[in-house]
């Protein structure tokens, strides 16, 4: 197991941390999740690191180093590591570093080097070397004792920090992205409209159950719904059926006439998520996978980088069909769905999730923003009028009317400033972000994110084999290249063609 594996489940959030971490039983969002889940993390990083710190021979050991010490793997296993050297006063320094490495019987296997940016220093130097765990940490402390060398820095075999964000790199591994966030459940908080309501309560575990239970490629369960479900899912159909034609964006109009023609979209039945998943597979390549509730922001977003959505299949309470606190299949398949068929949505939202593979949990909270006043609460323009394409209006017909009234303050949509904005999660936005389109809005969402990214590298996903490769080294980018030259080269091919 990978040392990112193990820091995953060393730092995990467990299902209904939220209550016994101290968070408030409130109505809350993915969001306020994202910032919560990060508090939590530094604080347990924290304390692991102290006492590693604490227990370690050596009092010098950095937070970089306590994870490699702490790693799985046998002690007498040479490991694979890098070295970044920072070198005072030029290459002639280089042999000497090399034959440090060589005293503790570490393995050269691969040198780069590169004039430094910061003053001071001549040149950064990478080291690839097969080491054993002990004489690693000896040879750090060398190594940092040296006149010549300004500074150290140790990295994992792939270029990033020991230290970095687990995330799935096949779709398998999915079944692990199910960590829960306890926010305004029945079983919790009494404001819940089905907190009273035994019945209810029962209903919903059985539902969620088939959640817990689902792994990869296998068919959703199907849910047969009852009657008074039913009725609360046709109460806010009729509604939105009424409003589609002129609140939500035409992408929206397109498809909604298609789910209610192909997947049974109708007020007296709800939709199967197997049947809707197959039918946004055909369109986009997106499909839906069973979640019990709402999942941590990072689980969340790395599902989208999949094209993967994790969707709830209970319904909202009875007494409170037009409006949900938490993520329900109301909310999924009218709010979300139809967009997740439409191609550039499909885009914009895998590319969110992209985005957020190996990010830090401070950009973590930036992701979950964007994609609450986009995806959830975003505006657009057309034909000069102002329209909604986000899954929190188009699923709530009474802030879907408030959000294109004159109550509401509309902004320009740009990232750097959407994603640090500051949100209202107890009634409806203040605050609404207005995008020319689908389209600008990845666009200027790919410009934010090549600009402010902290990750050392790039990922690319592979939709044959449905895994996502990290572009960490040249070779691999070069790999990628040369393999969409192909296609380049084909879509050329048919220009000319169509020109001649």
């Amino acid at each position: 197991m990978k040392a990112a594996e193990v820091n995953r489940e060393r730092f995990a959030i467990n299902k209904s941390y939220s209550i016994e971490n101290g968070y408030p039983a409130r109505r809350r969002s993915l969001v306020d999740d994202a910032k919560f889940e990060s508090t939590i993390n530094k604080q347990r990083q924290q304390s692991w690191i102290e006492e590693a710190q604490r227990l370690s021979r050596d009092g010098e050991v950095s937070e970089e180093e306590v994870f490699l010490v702490q790693s799985p793997g046998e002690p007498d296993a040479p490991q694979t590591v890098a070295l970044v050297v920072s070198l005072l006063d030029g290459i002639s320094a280089l042999p000497r570093v090399i034959k440090t490495i060589e005293n503790f019987k570490g393995t050269v296997v691969h040198v780069e080097s590169r004039p430094a940016s910061r003053k001071g220093v001549a040149f950064d130097v990478l080291f690839r070397i097969d080491i054993l765990r002990e004489p690693l940490l000896s040879l750090l402390k060398s190594l940092r004792q040296g006149a010549s060398i300004a500074a150290v820095r140790l990295l994992s075999e792939h270029h990033s920090s020991i230290k970095e964000p687990w995330f799935p790199k096949h779709i398998s591994e999915l079944d692990m992205c199910n960590h829960l966030m306890t926010k305004y459940e029945p079983d919790l908080d009494m404001d819940h409209p089905g907190f009273a309501d035994q019945e209810y309560r029962a209903r919903r575990k059985q539902i969620a159950d088939i959640a817990f239970s689902y792994t990869y490629g296998e068919p959703i369960p199907r849910v047969e719904y009852r009657p008074e479900e039913i009725a609360t899912w046709g109460a806010v159909f009729h509604e939105l059926d009424r409003l589609v034609p002129t609140h939500a964006c035409r992408q929206y109009r397109e498809v909604w006439d298609i789910l209610k023609r192909e997947c049974g979209y109708d007020a007296d039945q709800i939709p199967q998520l197997e049947d809707v998943s197959r039918f946004m597979k055909k369109r986009t390549g997106f499909s839906l996978r069973p979640a019990a509730g709402l999942l941590t922001a990072r689980d969340f977003l790395a599902s989208l980088a999949f094209r993967v959505f994790q969707c709830t299949q209970y319904i909202r309470h009875h007494s409170s069909p037009h409006h949900s606190p938490e993520p329900d299949a109301i909310h999924e398949l009218l709010g979300h769905a139809p967009l997740l068929a439409q191609p550039a949505f499909a885009q914009f939202s895998q590319e969110l999730g992209l985005a957020s593979l190996g990010a830090s949990d401070e950009e973590i909270e930036k992701f979950a923003t964007m994609y609450w006043f986009t995806v959830e609460f975003g505006l657009c323009r057309e034909n000069g009028e102002v329209r909604a394409w986000g899954a929190g209006l188009l699923s709530s017909f009474g802030e879907l009317q408030h959000s294109l009234s004159d109550k509401p303050e509309r902004r320009e949509f740009e990232p750097s400033l959407t994603a640090v904005q500051p949100y209202q999660d107890q009634d409806y936005q203040d605050v609404y972000y207005v995008a020319e389109g689908v389209e600008d809005a990845m666009e200027k969402f790919r410009q934010w994110t090549f600009k402010t990214l902290s990750r050392p590298y790039e990922v690319h996903y592979d939709p044959f084999s449905q895994t996502v490769q990290v572009l960490d080294s040249v070779h691999k980018l070069e790999g990628l290249a040369a393999s969409l030259s192909t296609e380049v080269s084909r879509l050329n091919n048919s220009l000319a063609k169509m020109k001649f």
